[in-house]
Order: C-alpha cells, then sequence, then structure tokens
C-alpha cells in the first residue's frame, strides 16, 4: 500500500488555535469561532484527535485547552486597544508554551497573522486559514513577509485581495450546521438585517431599501466601539420601532427565528466580504438574499435562484418587489449541497493530508 493511501487511513493529531476574543462556539456574535467550532466537532466525529486551543468556556467535544477564562473581549481593560493587543499577543505566547510540549501532524492557524511569526519555531507543519480581507495593507505587507507559508482562502475573490505569490494548499467554502437552521416555507412580513452594525456591512443603505419599498425591517447585529458614532449619529434617528426596528445582538435560536421568517435577508454590502456566513445561514432557512456584486457574492449566491446580486440601492429595491420569484426550498438545497460543515471538514482533511505528503516528498505542488 502507498504511502498516500496509509495516511488517509490513519487518524490526524490536529491542533485548533482559535481568536481568544470569543468564546468558542460565539454566545451570540462571532463568524470565525462558529466555523472553527463547527470544525471540530466534525474532525472529531470523523475519528480525529482534536485538540482546540480557546477560551475556558468553550464548547467542543474536542479536547479543549484552555487559554484564558472567558474571552477577552468582555474585560474590562480590553477597552483600551493596546492592552487588548497584548492580550492577544500573550495568549499566543501560552499556545506556543502548550505546543512545545506535545507533537501533533498538524497546527491549524485560525489567528492570523499575528500567529505568523511563530510558525517557523514549530516543529510540526502549520495551516492558516483566511478569515478576513487581505486588502488592508499594513496586513497585505506581513503576509507578503510570509507568503511561503500554507494558506487557505474561504472564497476565490479574497486571494484577490491579498499580495501575489502566497501559497494557497486550498479554497475551502465556511460550512455550517444545517440541521439546526430550521427550513421555513412560507416567510413573514418582513426584510431583516443581521451583520455588525457598520458602514461596511451597508446597515444604512439596509434601512434605506426598506423604507424606499415600504417593507419592515428588522435589524439584528452588534455594534463595536469603532462604529459607535456611525450607529448614534446615522443608524439610531432612524430606527422608529415600527417599520425599522433594531433588536442588537441575539443568539443562535432567535436567529434562527429572524431569517427564517423573513421575506430577504438585506446584504447592502459596502467592502468585499471574504465569505458571509450570514449568506449562507439565511439560505439554509429557505431566505433568499439581496446582496451587493462585492467580494465573495457571486460565489455564494446564485443570481435569480437564491436571491439576487445588486449593484446599487434602486436595484435591490426594485429585487424586493421580485422576492416572491425566489424559491424558499432551493435557498436551502443551495446550502445542503455546497456550504455543509461535513464538506468544510472533509475539505480540511484533505489539505492537512496534502501538506504532510509534501513533507515526505522533494518536490511537491499542494495547491487544489
Amino acid at each position: 500500500m502507498c504511502f498516500l493511501n496509509e495516511m488517509r487511513m490513519r487518524k490526524l493529531r490536529i491542533a485548533l488555535l482559535a481568536p481568544v476574543e470569543e468564546r468558542v462556539p460565539p454566545p451570540k456574535y462571532g463568524g470565525t469561532e462558529v466555523v472553527v467550532y463547527n470544525l471540530a466537532q466534525h474532525l472529531t466525529r470523523m475519528g480525529h484527535e482534536v485538540v482546540l486551543f480557546a477560551t475556558g468556556d468553550s464548547v467542543t467535544d474536542a479536547t479543549l485547552v484552555p487559554i484564558f477564562p472567558e474571552p477577552i473581549r468582555t474585560l474590562p481593560i480590553s477597552r483600551n486597544p493596546k492592552v487588548r493587543q497584548v492580550l492577544t499577543i500573550t495568549g499566543i505566547g501560552r499556545m506556543l508554551g502548550y505546543l512545545s510540549q506535545y507533537e501533533f501532524d498538524v497546527v491549524h492557524n485560525h489567528i492570523g497573522w499575528l500567529f505568523l511569526p511563530f510558525v517557523q519555531t514549530l516543529r510540526m507543519p502549520v495551516v492558516t486559514t483566511l478569515h478576513g480581507s487581505l486588502g488592508n495593507p499594513d496586513e497585505s505587507e506581513i503576509y507578503r513577509l510570509f507568503a511561503g507559508e500554507n494558506y487557505i482562502s474561504i472564497s476565490d475573490k479574497q486571494r484577490e485581495s491579498g499580495p501575489s505569490g502566497m501559497n494557497y494548499i486550498a479554497n475551502i467554502y465556511n460550512g455550517i450546521e444545517i440541521p439546526s437552521f430550521t427550513f421555513v416555507p412560507e416567510p413573514g412580513r418582513y426584510l431583516a438585517f443581521l451583520a455588525r452594525i457598520s458602514n461596511e456591512k451597508g446597515a444604512l443603505e439596509a434601512i434605506r431599501i426598506a423604507k424606499a419599498s415600504g417593507e419592515r425591517l428588522v435589524m439584528a447585529g452588534k455594534v463595536d466601539p469603532a462604529d459607535a458614532t456611525y450607529f448614534e449619529e446615522q443608524i439610531k434617528p432612524l430606527i422608529d420601532g415600527e417599520q425599522i426596528r433594531f433588536i442588537g445582538e441575539i443568539g443562535h435560536k432567535d436567529k434562527v427565528k429572524l431569517l427564517g421568517h423573513a421575506k430577504a435577508i438585506l446584504c447592502p454590502i459596502q467592502w468585499d466580504e471574504p465569505f458571509g456566513l450570514y449568506f449562507i445561514e439565511a439560505m439554509a432557512c429557505g431566505t433568499p438574499v439581496i446582496a451587493n456584486r462585492r467580494g465573495s457574492v457571486p460565489e455564494v449566491i446564485v443570481d435569480g435562484v437564491t436571491g439576487y446580486i445588486v449593484d446599487s440601492v434602486d436595484e435591490a429595491i426594485a429585487r424586493v418587489a421580485d422576492i416572491g420569484d425566489i424559491d424558499r426550498l432551493a435557498c436551502r438545497r443551495h446550502v445542503e449541497e455546497h456550504f455543509s460543515a461535513e464538506a468544510m471538514a472533509a475539505g480540511y482533511v484533505a489539505a492537512y493530508e496534502a501538506v504532510l505528503d509534501c513533507r515526505h516528498e522533494t518536490a511537491c505542488s499542494v495547491m487544489f
């Protein structure tokens, strides 16, 4: 039997490094932490030995190594951004201390660029999933310095914003636990907005679309300190509690209810969204997506089948009137076929195996 087949039959020992900003899974808002949770659960179910490095209040079937007792964003001292960054670096130091004591087949970094300077100190292969945009000039320069490391993108479009020459070993779409999202065949009488209340997520544009189309809009999401002025000055004055309602940050149960009973979710994003977990969460409930043609949107949404891809507020307003033409079951099936947590976990295992293969060959092209 060849080495590759032997490796694909054996159990892998995998270290998952999660952000320490939030719990895994997050009680309310948190995209990366949801992905890490789903991945840890399914890798464990597949029979792999998974060790999750995360906050102590995290919930997982994997072996948990607590880095901090609770998420650092909840600590009063984290209001100071420099202190918050120091805490993050401290968390990385603690992870490195644990990693130096144990042997893993692969270390999977979900923290981002902050971990990259330490990769070469480890004796084990490291893969890094890029969860955010690569368009920030400072971060782009950092990725250029470490271009030879093993990277996994979450959309093809995400790669375009980063520097050239990065060693992408795979493109793996985020996946969700589809059974936990109830399919609702008949919607209610409102539109939904579910995202951080910020300019880049298009909160103001969503309100404009709802007002112009005469539809009720229920908005859910957190307001980060960096977006507080935007919320107070541009969003809050438009919230009337009737046509435009704001219900704040919500947990999974309320999120499923909000999404499932909406006519559509409005996603007039003003930036190149790397993926958009809330796109597939809405479609899993049967709810179509109306989104701007930015970032990963054309990869995730099928125009005219699972929603509408638009280029302006005016076009979005027009599409609200057409939302009844979308088959809600087609939305659900699209997620089942392309964005399940099972498919995501299988994709990551294939990526791990490809990286491990390369360690046993003098020449190897990992990309697929």
